[in-house]
């Protein structure tokens, strides 16, 4: 059986499987049904290995063991294993979720907040910073920022960039309103987002920022957030940030923004036919 690298590349990638499991399950899948002697010789996976590789493929949903002797492996149509595998991420998402949600009230975490504590008395304010790849990475730091605001959020962001933040901020957003945070966010904005800058209008005084493009939070005059890519010409994995903990360049960002912010039109002025 040959099948190219690059197929057996992506199939990794998408089912979160090794090589050995990838080789076996496509060798299965072009046999039907198969012993795990067979599928060694098929998939040129050691013999040692194979019945390993046919559990642990068994386990996640992918095939099933077919009673008899000698032992025998059935594949499973493909849209089935989908199925299966949505439904065992599901449910480990969930185990996971619960026993993360559990060490709230544990003493491991009470250890590690001692360690974190003990830790930070040595370390600069303005040692507190670093890179973030990848937008997953970056929209978990601004959420952080925000979940951490006592005073005041300021956030810069593009139009897309608007639309893609409602449903991952809008949360801690409405929490930071309830603790008196004063939020305020630029955008330019036009048809395509302006229904979801009028749901920002809900928490946040929001701005139409036209002729100026950039991606940047600061929490509390202290912690900046910037983001450094063009977010319509990086995909997504790719996109950068650099988060700084500065008492003397914030509060200075700030002021500068100020001067933009008082020439901005609140929503309220934006035409919808815009």
């Amino acid at each position: 059986m040959i099948v190219k690298e690059e197929f057996l590349s992506r199939l990794r990638k998408i089912f979160d499987l090794n090589l050995y499991e990838v080789k076996v399950w496509t060798a299965l899948l072009s046999r039907g049904v198969s012993t795990a002697g067979e599928l060694s010789n098929i998939s040129d996976v050691p013999r040692s290995r194979t019945y390993d590789i046919l559990e642990s493929l068994e386990k996640k949903g992918f095939i099933v063991m077919k009673l008899g002797k000698p032992i025998k492996f059935v594949a499973l149509k493909p849209e089935e294993v989908i199925e299966r595998v949505k439904k065992n991420l599901m449910i480990e998402a969930q185990n996971k979720s619960k026993r993360l949600e559990s060490l709230k009230d544990d003493d491991v975490l009470k250890e590690l907040n001692i360690l974190f504590t003990q830790g930070v008395k040595f370390v600069q304010p303005a040692d507190l910073s670093g890179s973030l790849r990848g937008r997953q990475n970056l929209y978990n730091h601004l959420d952080m920022m925000i979940r951490e605001a006592k005073k005041t959020i300021t956030l810069v962001t593009t139009a897309d960039g608007l639309n893609r933040k409602l449903e991952v901020l809008m949360p801690s957003l409405e929490k930071a309103k309830k603790r008196g945070v004063k939020i305020r966010i630029a955008a330019p904005i036009n048809s395509q987002n302006l229904k979801v800058a009028k749901d920002f209008s809900k928490v946040a005084e929001i701005r139409n920022m036209d002729g100026l493009k950039a991606r940047f939070m600061i929490v509390d005059g202290e912690q900046i957030l910037f983001m450094l890519m063009d977010d319509e010409k990086v995909h997504p994995n790719y996109d950068l940030g650099v988060w700084i903990n500065t008492e003397f360049f914030a509060p200075a960002l700030e002021q500068l923004f100020e001067l933009s912010w008082n020439n901005m039109n609140p929503i309220s002025r934006i035409k919808s036919t815009k």
